[in-house]
């Protein structure tokens, strides 16, 4: 096969055929000194940004002249690309994990990615923009012509081609630049490099085989053209096009050379006809087989031959569509734009040949057929759309799509179902015998459009166009972090990664939080995200509140060695916030915070305004404690008068109430050790239980008379909660330099309160500033607190009550009045009694891509083990020093 690189100069490509293009990364993401960013879209997005993005898109078309062309390729990944993404920025010396011998335990996490990624066909879709440059200069354009034909010849003879000028190079590179300024505001680009150019071809002659990788031609600095001596001098590509086209190939790729040696009738009958030889007609082999030193691959062109002659916003997302096949698919469109003006006027021709043919059918009984109104009328619309705006371009399109695979079977199977997608959606596409091997050279950068696909020219304007979604590009997740799941709005495997711990340092929040029904599989979500943070050398903090101890349980199971368990309704330690942070302004604030908490007073009262006085004296005493507030109290009791004795006299005697409790011995006992934040809490993964510790109902939140009839235990472990969160997130903020999450599961208990709902909000207000972050969950957004809109990560699960999916869809930033969105979270996401579906989501981050992805737990038993809260599938309940045994299952619930 000829190959049609004469020269590459960065991103200008010296056609064989002849021409200069231009090629350009469309929506390449950040670059890699990270100087360039840009939002990227999900599945789901509001008709807002849809339609911006359909705007961008007609302005891309209005913005180029010529016959440009756009591809869209589907780019091999391989497991091991995905495994390096998951270490990128991985410290493997970070957390006490690289102190314990043995594979780190992210390494592990790693590898049973890759055993689950073996053997599935992944691909990430790539859009590439090739734009056919030409200079003022008579000279220059005669000079690439006649270069052409010497390369044409040379490659007959064994020659060199032809050098191109530095004079020649320099004003195409003006040219480019000028094409540049142009697209600038229309979508996110930038230059292609050399490597990736030749990447394109070799994409497209390796479908259907192991094919290079992408990410490998992003980084290479081969193929390349230096100016020497004044003329660009370039490698050879004279091996890229070491490959054998054969339209309709039926056998696999065999030496001819052994049939030669061969003798018989056997031989005669396989290089006679079709018929004789036993395959099937050639009009039947509609594919074609690339035959290379790997072996044969099969390729089957489509060509767009009529579009719907009107569509909906919401259904014309043609290109968009087939991500949801079970299969990857190329497209290439070659685009002839045709200015206004000169538009308009051939629609007048076309009218008057329409009145031509009106005058000759008067002249028959039967008279004018229906088609012929309905293609004035079409004709009528087209044209008052060209007036209606001067720079307007009607779009002359040649639309190819490919698909692939090893076996012609297959690849046949594929353009059938491929032709039926089309179909259900008003489009026409044939698979045209004969034409394979051109449909096939129309999508090589470098080519002319053949001439025999000229009959498969489409008409639309701008905005019809923009509205097929050409320049889509779905992304779920982050670029790189840990394998939360697999995207399931795409019919083909696509791993879907999260990097929490990386947000602060693009200034994102790096807050986390999950709603739903129960058993949509919060907790599980909760713990893997948590566990990834720690593994990859991150630290958690988590507040254990269920009478399971299930966090308990996980951490024992997931971070032996590196975790550290705290009771603390076993009052073995004392949570004193005077003793934890003595002589510091966040002990007095928090000391205060409690009492009024617990109390049940409110800080600007005349019992508040006491109770202050008492804990800023305590606060600078010898020995600052919730013991001394009360010996504070009751000095104030015997020596004031008035209102304020007797306030402090009502704070003495519910003080006393309170700390007689034995739920309460942990804040007021002053004999107990105080926790010390350096000695510790220094474990990497910090689980704080409170079983025993009871909460008011969650109606009580609503309505204070209520709250206040509550019994004792159950104010005692509000206040006591809220105390345990507080040093939680004074742990959590007290190393900037290593990222710390803290973990806080059904959120109500902790937002129920005014000082609850004032800590989250520092949290996320804070978190970061000091590199921490809060993973939060709850069964209703309105359970986040006010401030739920921090949050940069969310995600939402299975939700039955429509009005809490309405408030969940509002809060992930889609529209909740989709009826289509409604379905998919009442009913769609994680169906009861189907196991195999359990784990799906509707997933955002940062970068405002919402997708639904279904979360796959890593198959180790480590982290298997007590990750499910669904009865009889989790561990019991064990002691702190009690290995847990029991696996659980791999999908999350």
């Amino acid at each position: 096969m000829r190959v049609p690189i004469r020269h590459l100069a960065g991103h200008l490509l010296w056609s064989a055929q002849g021409g200069v293009w231009a090629i350009y990364r469309l929506r390449p993401g950040p670059d890699e000194q990270g100087a360039h960013t840009e939002t990227v879209q999900g599945t789901y997005v509001p008709r807002q940004v849809r339609e911006e993005l359909l705007s961008k898109a007609a302005h891309l078309v209005r913005s180029l002249e010529g016959a440009p062309r756009l591809y869209g390729l589907c780019a091999h990944v391989d497991g091991g690309e995905v495994a390096l993404r998951m270490l990128d920025g991985v410290d493997p010396t970070a957390g006490s994990a690289a102190r314990q011998a043995g594979q780190h335990p992210w390494a592990q996490t790693v590898e049973a990615a890759l055993d689950l990624l073996e053997g599935q066909e992944m691909h990430r879709r790539t859009l590439w923009l090739a734009v056919p440059l030409n200079t003022e200069k008579g000279a220059l354009t005669w000079a690439g012509g006649v270069g052409a034909v010497w390369a044409d010849l040379s490659s007959q003879l064994g020659l060199s081609p032809a050098p191109v000028s530095r004079r020649e190079v320099a004003a195409y590179r003006r040219q480019a630049e000028q094409v540049e300024a142009q697209i600038t505001g229309a979508v996110e680009f930038r230059p292609a490099r050399p490597a990736e150019v030749v990447w394109m071809l070799q994409h497209a002659l390796r479908r259907g085989l192991a094919e290079p990788l992408l990410a490998e031609a992003e980084s290479s600095p081969l193929y390349g053209s230096r100016v020497q001596d004044g003329a660009l001098r370039s490698p050879s590509y004279a091996d890229l096009g070491q490959v054998r086209l054969l339209e309709g190939g039926t056998a696999p790729c065999e030496d001819d050379g052994d049939d030669e040696d061969e003798g018989g009738d056997d031989v005669k009958g396989r290089r006679g006809p079709w018929w004789r030889r036993g395959t099937s007609s050639p009009l039947l082999r509609r594919w074609l087989q690339v035959e290379t030193e790997d072996g044969c691959g099969y390729q089957a062109h489509l060509a767009l031959a009529e579009c719907p002659p009107a569509i909906g916003a919401d259904s014309g997302d043609l290109f968009a569509q087939l991500e949801g096949l079970a299969f990857p698919v190329d497209y290439c469109v070659d685009l002839n734009l045709v200015p206004a003006e000169k538009a308009k006027a051939q629609v007048q021709r076309k009218k008057n040949e329409l009145v031509d043919q009106a005058d000759q059918y008067d002249a028959r009984p039967t008279g004018m057929p229906s088609t012929l109104l309905d293609a004035a009328r079409d004709l009528g619309e087209l044209d008052a759309r060209l007036s209606r705006t001067s720079v307007e371009v009607e779009v002359q399109s040649v639309t190819v799509l490919s698909v692939w695979a090893a076996r012609a079977a297959d690849c046949d199977a594929r353009a059938r179902a491929l032709t039926s997608l089309l179909a259900g959606a008003d489009y026409r596409a044939v698979r045209p015998a004969g034409l394979q091997e051109a449909l096939f050279t129309l999508g090589l950068p470098g080519t002319v459009r053949p001439h025999t696909v000229r009959e498969f020219v489409q008409h639309q304007v701008s905005d019809d166009w923009a509205m097929s979604g050409a320049l889509t590009v779905t992304e779920a997740g982050d670029p790189n972090g840990m394998l939360l799941g697999f995207d399931q709005d795409t019919g083909t495997t696509r791993p879907v990664l999260l990097n929490i711990a990386d947000a602060p340092k693009a200034d994102a929040s790096a807050s986390f939080a999950v709603t739903g029904d129960p058993g949509g599989g919060k907790s599980a979500l909760l713990k893997m995200l948590t566990q990834s943070e720690v593994d990859r050398g991150g630290r958690a903090i988590c507040i254990d509140r269920t009478p399971l101890r299930e966090w308990a349980t996980f951490a024992r199971s997931a971070a032996l060695g590196r975790c550290q368990i705290i009771d603390a309704a076993a009052a073995g330690i004392s949570i004193d916030p005077l003793r934890m942070f003595p002589g510091t302004a966040q002990g007095t604030h928090y000391a205060l915070s409690y009492l009024t908490l617990q109390l049940g007073i409110a800080p600007m009262t005349a019992a508040g305004g006491v109770l202050h006085r008492a804990v800023e004296q305590a606060a600078q005493s010898a020995a600052p404690s919730m013991h001394q507030v009360m010996a504070e109290l009751q000095t104030m009791a015997g020596s004031g008068e008035g209102a304020r004795q007797e306030a402090a006299a009502t704070l003495v005697d519910l003080m006393r109430i309170v700390s007689s409790n034995p739920l309460a011995q942990m804040v007021f006992d002053p004999k107990l050790p105080p926790v010390r934040l350096e000695q510790d809490l220094d474990s990497d993964l910090i689980v704080i239980t409170t079983a025993g510790l009871t909460l008011p109902p969650q109606e009580a939140f609503a309505h204070p008379e209520v709250l206040r009839q509550q019994p004792l235990e159950a104010l005692i472990g509000r206040a006591v909660l809220y105390l345990i969160a507080a040093l939680a997130r004074q742990t959590a903020f007290a190393d900037p330099s290593r990222f710390c999450a803290i973990v806080a599961d059904e959120l109500w208990w902790l937002t129920g309160s005014a000082e609850g709902t004032a800590l989250i909000s520092e949290i996320l207000h804070d978190g970061r500033k000091h590199n921490g972050g809060l993973f939060a969950g709850a069964q209703d957004e309105k359970e986040l607190g006010p401030d739920r809109g921090l949050f940069a990560y969310r995600a939402l699960s299975r939700t039955q009550d429509h009005k809490t999916a309405r408030r969940g869809l509002e809060f992930i930033g889609l529209d909740s009045t989709d009826p289509e969105l409604m379905r998919i979270v009442t009913t769609d996401l994680s169906p009861l009694r189907d196991k195999s579906r359990k784990g799906e989501m509707l997933l955002t981050s940062p970068r405002l891509n919402t997708c639904r992805v279904k979360v796959a737990i890593p198959r180790l038993r480590r982290i298997q083990a007590g990750i499910t809260t669904t009865p009889g599938q989790q561990p019991a309940p064990t002691a702190p020093d009690v290995p847990v045994t029991d696996a659980a299952e791999e999908q999350v619930g």
